[in-house]
Order: C-alpha cells, then sequence, then structure tokens
C-alpha cells in the first residue's frame, strides 16, 4: 500500500533527516523499523503519513505517487492510522467511549456504526470495562489501549505504532504485543513497528528496516539482521534475548519465549 523512494528529508535548521531513503512497506505484514534516537524512524512515519512532504524523493500510495491535497490526504488516512508514543496526544474526550467514538463522529458516521465499532475495538482492547471512566483516571497503560482502540475503531488497513511498549510494565507490554499479533492474524491488518525494545520487535516484526543517521543501514527477515552482530552495534542496537540464548547457549532460534520454555 505505501512505500518510499529515494527519499530525502531535511529539516528547517539543515538537519539530513533522511538521505536517499527506500522502503516498501508492501514487502510483509509485520515490519519494524528500529535505529537508535536520531536515526530518522519517526521522520519516516511522518513522511509515510503525508505529514511531512520530501525534499527529494516521492511516496507512493497504492502505486501512485501521493498528492498532498486535501482530498487525496482524507483518502490516505482512511486507510492508513497511527497510535503515537504519547497516549495524551491522541485523547481529546474526558470519557473513554466518546474519545474513541471522536474521528468517527468527525467524519458523520452513523451513531448505531459507531456503537459497534467502538464497543469492538474496546473489546479488542480488553477495556470494555472502562467504557464510562473518565480518562484522567486512567494509568498510562490503560490511556495507550485507549489510543490503540481509537485507531482500530477506524478499521484502517495499516497501522504505525510509534514506540508502543514505552513506558509500561511486563503484563501491559504482553497485552500490546497480543492485540498487535491479533491485528494482523485474525482482521488481516499489516502494521509498522518503531521501538527501542528489540526483544519486542524481534518477537512482532518479520521484517526490518535498521536506520542508522538517516539511511537504511539493513534490512531483510528479523532473524537475519538480528543475527548480524556488527549491523546492530553500528546502530547501537542491543541484540535480542533469543538471539543470545541461540548464538551463545546453542539453542534453536526460537520467535518468542513461549517456544523457547515449552522445547
Amino acid at each position: 500500500m505505501l512505500k518510499m523512494k529515494n527519499v530525502t528529508y531535511v529539516y528547517e535548521d539543515g538537519t539530513v533527516a533522511l538521505d536517499n531513503v527506500n522502503i516498501d512497506l508492501n514487502i510483509n505484514q509485520r515490519i519494524g523499523i528500529v535505529g537508535s534516537n536520531g536515526a530518522g524512524k519517526s521522520t519516516v512515519f511522518m513522511n509515510f503519513l503525508g505529514l511531512l512532504k520530501p525534499a527529494r524523493g516521492k511516496i507512493y500510495y497504492k502505486e501512485e505517487e501521493l498528492s498532498y491535497n486535501k482530498k487525496a490526504l482524507t483518502e490516505l488516512r482512511k486507510n492508513v492510522g497511527i497510535v503515537f508514543q504519547d497516549p495524551d496526544k491522541q485523547i481529546f474526550f474526558s470519557n473513554v467511549y466518546d474519545d474513541i467514538a471522536f474521528a468517527l463522529r468527525n467524519l458523520k458516521y452513523d451513531e448505531k456504526e459507531i456503537k459497534e465499532r467502538v464497543e469492538a475495538s474496546m473489546e479488542k482492547t480488553n477495556i470494555s470495562h472502562l467504557k464510562n471512566k473518565p480518562v484522567h483516571f486512567l494509568s498510562y497503560g490503560q490511556k495507550k489501549n485507549v489510543s490503540i482502540a481509537s485507531t482500530i475503531a477506524m478499521n484502517q488497513k495499516l497501522i504505525f505504532f510509534d514506540e508502543p511498549t514505552a513506558g509500561l510494565d511486563s503484563d501491559s507490554r504482553e497485552n500490546i504485543k497480543n492485540i498487535l499479533n491479533s491485528l494482523v492474524e485474525k482482521e488481516n491488518k499489516s502494521i509498522v513497528v518503531s521501538s527501542h525494545d528489540m526483544n519486542f520487535i524481534y518477537e512482532v516484526c518479520d521484517y526490518i528496516y535498521v536506520l542508522n543517521k538517516g539511511h537504511v543501514l539493513s534490512e531483510g527477515e528479523s532473524k537475519y539482521v538480528f543475527l548480524n552482530k556488527k549491523i546492530l552495534d553500528e546502530a547501537s542496537l542491543e541484540e535480542p534475548f533469543l538471539v543470545k540464548v541461540h548464538k551463545y547457549l546453542g539453542k534453536p532460534l526460537y520467535k518468542n519465549e513461549k517456544d523457547l520454555f515449552e522445547n
């Protein structure tokens, strides 16, 4: 659905955030975009969403060059969404139900359909019991789930997740992992995940782009990318736990911890 070809993006202060970057999101339904701070991950997201426009190169949506007029961007955002790192950036109402319904009401959906979508998205994110709760009484993890539910309610085909596990405890992290897996496996959505948590990326994503100083340093299936210690070191990234177990203890290369401990 989306790809960027030879994209360069320069900020107003002259900083080259992306330099001749090529990323194809059609290649896999579970894509991870990783790199240290300043590598260009957020800039990639913003360019794909049409929030930023490349200085050079092109963004392609459904195989056609992206236009930046209101009609084209509205069409893009009907099918492509984002869950920001900070959930407060996506929360607009004091009540959980009304907050999830906000974007749908903005688009003039019928209240009956809004109700169906909101309740379904709350069930998928395990927050049905919070339906009438004021948002300012929620924990950080609960707010994160509300922001994800708001995006799920839009029924978009491709969803970007910016640092989805940042600031979460292990139980909340596991819940986010289950939600993302369900989106792909049960609803046939595509996800693009940016994170500093390499264990999470390794378990959730099947294809990885490694960014370093605005360049694509490496790309490929997750197991091959994460087995390349030289690339990880150059990008200042940690080896996932399961990769370490494989390399240094001689165990098979499992995709998740459950498989490791059951075998």
